[in-house]
């Protein structure tokens, strides 16, 4: 079944003619996804890294980028936009939404690389001042995207986190999730977006989360990427809590294994561009909660790593090859 996105299913005699080849694996039998594993998207980063932005426009052809926050995500988080993209935005106007929507997000990313991840007293003043400068940037950018684009869903979702980072309150950022969710009502990642914005440490109530999870999931048809939230709001609350085996209660693991049968494992379930992402969520919450369902999870990824969410954990890869051998 992995063979969807590298041409290796049995099942599929007809090998996905944009999958990137496996690459080499670590020795411990992971890699990392590259692309989302896909030659198109590939395409797409070298084009950005080289600052191409006809070529860029090119790669974008196959994709849906007010729609596809995986895609998206791969422009925000690469190293050097930032140094380019102002100028799309100020020169093409034909595609100016599509500009401000990639350099809102990369600002996103790059404020928060200045920040840091560390607790908020051990942040500097200037790492606070270019934290906000470049949040301030970002607030503008997607705003403007959002008007021009008035469908797209990714501006609302990225205005979330900015909003959240520049503590703009519960008024704005409730707004902006009903924005979000308007258009797209089971987008998985406003979800879990909000999922974070509920925690204690952004001035939630304990137990907010998880509630907002399991009523969003309630209503998903089964099949649906969605039962994710369950499962991140489940982590949420392992990185809250001091106790490390907080997930371990007989409870905790029906609902997970429930989730993941109903979600990702279910036989409705889409494998899309990025699944692995999907399965990767479960993978960590099923670990952490002992439970023998993620050794199903770890079989299907075989081997491929995602950042996120184990970049909770100290040395993510490790932790990830630590657990898919426990299991």
């Amino acid at each position: 079944m992995f063979g969807k996105l590298f041409g290796r299913d049995a099942e599929r005699p007809v090998a996905d003619p944009h999958a990137l080849p496996v690459p080499r694996r670590q020795k411990n039998g992971t890699y990392p996804l590259r692309a989302l594993g896909d030659t198109r998207v590939l395409a797409l980063v070298e084009a950005a890294d080289a600052g191409d932005w006809e070529a860029v426009k090119e790669a974008l052809a196959p994709f849906d980028l007010g729609r596809d926050h995986a895609v998206l995500g791969q422009l925000a988080d690469l190293d050097g936009v930032q140094d380019w993209i102002g100028r799309a935005v100020a020169e093409d106007k034909e595609h100016r939404a599509a500009a401000l929507l990639i350099s809102g997000a990369r600002h996103i990313s790059w404020g928060w690389e200045a920040r840091t991840s560390a607790l908020a007293v051990n942040v500097t003043q200037e790492q606070w001042r270019v934290f906000h400068e470049r949040l301030e940037i970002a607030e503008e950018q997607l705003l403007e995207a959002a008007e021009l684009r008035p469908d797209w869903v990714t501006p609302w979702r990225r205005l979330l986190t900015s909003g959240r980072g520049m503590s703009l309150g519960p008024a704005v950022n409730e707004t902006r999730r009903d924005a979000a969710l308007r258009r797209d009502p089971l987008d998985l990642e406003t979800h879990i977006e909000w999922v974070s914005q509920l925690q204690p440490r952004w001035s939630g109530e304990p137990g907010q989360a998880l509630a907002f999870a399991r009523e969003a999931f309630a209503g998903a048809p089964d099949g649906h990427r969605l039962g994710c939230v369950v499962a991140m709001a489940h982590i949420e609350e392992w990185v809250e809590s001091d106790n490390r085996d907080c997930l371990q209660d007989p409870r905790i693991r029906t609902e997970l294994r429930e989730a993941a049968e109903r979600s990702i494992l279910h036989h409705s379930y889409e494998r899309r561009l990025g699944w692995q992402g999907d399965y990767n969520i479960f993978a960590m919450a099923l670990s952490l909660a002992g439970s023998s369902k993620a050794s199903n999870v770890f079989r299907e990824l075989d081997g491929v790593f995602t950042e996120w969410p184990w970049t909770f954990m100290a040395d993510p890869q490790k932790a990830y090859a630590r657990f898919r051998k426990a299991f």
